[in-house]
């Protein structure tokens, strides 16, 4: 893998990482409730959106591997330009349902040699 695409790949990783531990033991209602949190998240989103979108333009052929890449970036894309009509539940979705795979994901890219 190039190193680029590594760094990169890294930095999705780690932003995730960040996420899974800001909401570590928090249910929905204590997430919409602190404002702190829920910034620290959008933000690390915003992380792995653009460090991804990087990605795709860095190195089609792992980023074809991220499952839903395009979906992650029009998500990032949402929370820059669109942070007005951000929906919580919507973002909690996401860590929920769809952050633990995407994270799994970087992750056995990033451990190939």
């Amino acid at each position: 893998m190039r190193p680029e695409s590594a760094k990169l790949l890294r930095d999705a990783l780690d932003a995730s990482a960040a996420i899974q531990r800001f909401v570590r033991e928090l249910h929905f209602e204590t997430y919409q409730a602190n404002e702190l949190v829920r910034s620290a998240v959008e933000r690390q989103f915003e992380i792995i959106g653009e460090a991804l979108g990087k990605l795709s333009q860095a190195d089609p052929a792992a980023a074809r591997r991220i499952p839903e890449l395009s979906r992650i970036v029009a998500f990032q894309n949402l929370l820059i330009h669109g942070y007005a009509g951000v929906d919580d539940r919507i973002v909690w979705g996401i860590v929920e349902g769809k952050l633990p795979a995407l994270h799994a994901a970087i992750g056995e890219l990033l451990a190939e040699p």
